[in-house]
């Protein structure tokens, strides 16, 4: 199956709001699962996974991991920090995507922002790289920031925390 056909395919589901799809063709299994407006695509021609851990303070249910990586045999990822307590005057930026965490634009060079750096609205805190794109997380809120929650490298899941801005004051 090329990425035309899964294109297509992705296409004809959403538009006939199918949430749920599976499909073989001898060594090659796809199954598309969507979640809200989300779609996950898993795809592999031999059974190598590892599950995506939830997000920090996300009950763990083993029914509940929307998201089956293909991926060389690998140890599981170790879990992001947690959340800081939270504190009324803060603004968490979370993902908008699953996918791989990246500080910097390329290894070696030095990262988007650190802890203490201001950001305004629209400026790139970090990428993001989801079957093989990478995608820009920029700043919703102008601020400092307080907190880096994510780690370099590691995959994240939707909705989780990356960052912790406090306000312009």
């Amino acid at each position: 199956m090329n990425s035309k056909e899964l294109k297509e395919l992705i296409e004809f589901l959403i538009e006939k709001d199918i949430a749920e799809f599976e499909l073989e063709r001898g060594d090659v299994k796809v199954r598309i699962k969507r979640a809200g407006d989300h779609t996950v695509i898993h795809s592999h021609a031999e059974p190598r996974f590892y599950a995506v851990p939830p997000a920090p303070g996300a009950a763990p249910e083993s029914a509940a991991v929307p998201l089956v990586v293909a991926a060389p045999a690998a140890a599981a990822p170790p879990v992001a920090p947690a959340a800081p307590a939270p504190e009324e005057d803060l603004h968490t930026v979370k993902s908008p995507i699953v996918g791989t965490f990246y500080e910097a634009p390329s290894p070696g060079a030095p990262p988007f922002v650190k802890v203490g750096d201001g950001v305004e609205v629209g400026q790139v805190l970090c990428i993001v790289e989801a079957m093989k794109l990478l995608n820009e997380i920029e700043s919703d809120f102008a601020g400092e920031i307080v907190k880096k929650l994510a780690v370099n490298g590691q995959p994240i899941e939707y909705g989780q925390e990356l960052f912790v801005i406090r306000p312009k004051q």
